[in-house]
């Protein structure tokens, strides 16, 4: 049994480098004017908060071919170090966001060379069982308060000087902070690793007959999403100034595969197209519920059925055959 997952559709092509820099611009664009015409700051930073894990999660399956159905322990973890570490240690906020992520770095290792050793659907269930340990050691934890989470977490100043107090200027950094990590994704993706990576994907046994060490690459790539991940992890937690149990529970897990497959694995913009349409369809659907997550669930099935690729792919698909 193969460690990847096997594409249900053709894989996408990637945008070369002049599209991704001119549809990268259009995006941060369209998201740094987004305040002034009336949408949420606050929401938009949920939703990019949830872009940039999606896209951490997508570098793993959509690239490494590899399924993780406990992704949640990284941005929980992330999200807990950096609360705990602000509000009680004092830490400055860029010292608290990169305690959080090296955190989840050092547990994506420990997961990741666990994990790797097994293959299809073993792998993703030992990252599941990982997560729920994880998730029970939080629950259980004296620091982390149990359900009621850590609260009122300071957002202190970044550098020294940016007063992250404030709504708008909480917002832009946000975004940088989003733009930054979605570039590198996109330059790992495209280095000679990202090729290698790929390869394994597609065809594990000739990528190690050609002297590859796919664990290698595969336990790499572990690593890098468990670290983006806890990037996103440790933002959310300074913007909402929260870490609970939320984060790291498995139905978290369960979103970013959803947020990853409705926008379209294996791309780079489809894990940011998914993740604002799932959180917007959240936000926008509260009205409603429980009901929520019954509507999400029929979506998300429509668009499967109907658009195999993901949303993203099928548009890369579509203009493809145009062109």
């Amino acid at each position: 049994m193969s460690s990847t997952v096997s594409p249900t559709a053709a894989a996408p092509t990637l945008p070369s480098r002049n599209t991704f820099a001119i549809a990268t611009a259009v995006m941060v664009v369209v998201l740094a004017i987004a305040p002034f015409v009336g949408v949420y700051p606050v929401f938009l930073m949920k939703a990019l908060c949830f872009a940039l894990f999606a896209c951490a999660f997508n570098l793993l399956i959509g690239f490494g071919g590899l399924l993780s159905f406990g992704h949640a322990m990284f941005l929980g973890t992330a999200g807990y170090v950096c609360a705990h570490a602000a509000k009680e240690w004092g830490f400055s906020t860029e010292l608290a966001i990169l305690a959080g992520t090296l955190a989840s770095t050092v547990l994506g290792f420990i997961a990741g060379a666990l994990a790797i050793r097994r293959q299809g659907i073993y792998f993703s269930m030992i990252t599941l069982a990982l997560a729920q340990m994880i998730f029970f050691f939080y629950l259980q934890a004296p620091f982390t308060h149990g359900e009621d989470g850590i609260q009122a977490v300071p957002r202190g100043k970044l550098f020294g000087f940016i007063d992250l107090a404030d709504t708008m200027t909480m917002y832009y950094t946000v975004l940088a902070i989003f733009v930054i990590a979605f570039v590198f994704i996109y330059r790992v993706v495209h280095s000679p690793f990202g090729q290698v990576l790929k390869a394994i994907r597609e065809n594990e046994p000739r990528a190690i007959s050609l002297g590859y060490a796919a664990e290698r690459y595969k336990l790499v790539a572990f690593v890098l999403s468990a670290a983006l991940s806890g990037l996103a992890g440790s933002v959310k937690a300074i913007v909402f100034q929260l870490a609970s149990l939320t984060d790291v529970h498995w139905s978290m897990s369960g979103e970013v595969v959803l947020m990853t497959l409705l926008g379209g694995m294996g791309t780079i913009f489809g894990p940011v197209v998914g993740a604002f349409a799932i959180v917007g369809l959240e936000s926008y659907l509260a009205q409603f519920g429980q009901w929520v997550t019954v509507i999400t669930g029929v979506i998300f099935v429509i668009c499967v059925l109907a658009f195999r690729r993901g949303i993203v792919g099928e548009l890369g698909a579509w203009w493809s055959q145009r062109k």
